[in-house]
């Protein structure tokens, strides 16, 4: 495994790609819209920003900016078989959210660890 992206909400995805851009010169990787949200993905080098920003008042990200304000949301750990990941989850007793894979943005298989099992942090696992 080797991380992936951070994921941060925010209430506008295009004004935080341009001050990250102006800032430390990252450049939009991907851009989609995926499950109610705006998706941009900035390109790190050896990960990504994944600016999430809801597009209706009842999502999840609207919900977690609602309660928590703009920020990180969750990390992202990228696998190489994301099924394995998730019986090894399992194995440690950790509470997965996604049962089974789902789809994700970018076309990703990903699965969510409940954060009361990692340290007060939503996990997401990612197979590309």
């Amino acid at each position: 495994m080797h991380f992936d992206h951070a994921g941060i909400a925010t209430d506008d995805a295009q004004a935080l790609a341009d001050l990250f851009g102006d800032l430390f010169g990252l450049e939009v990787a991907h851009e989609e819209v995926f499950d109610g949200m705006r998706v941009t993905f900035l390109d790190c080098g050896d990960g990504y920003f994944e600016l999430l920003e809801p597009l209706d008042d009842d999502g999840t990200i609207a919900r977690y900016l609602a309660d928590s304000g703009p920020g990180i949301h969750h990390l992202a750990l990228a696998t190489d078989d994301i099924d394995r990941a998730l019986e090894t989850v399992r194995e440690h007793d950790v509470t997965p959210v996604d049962e089974e894979p789902r789809a994700g943005a970018w076309g990703h298989s990903v699965a969510f660890l409940h954060p009361k099992d990692t340290g007060g942090i939503l996990l997401e696992l990612v197979e590309h």
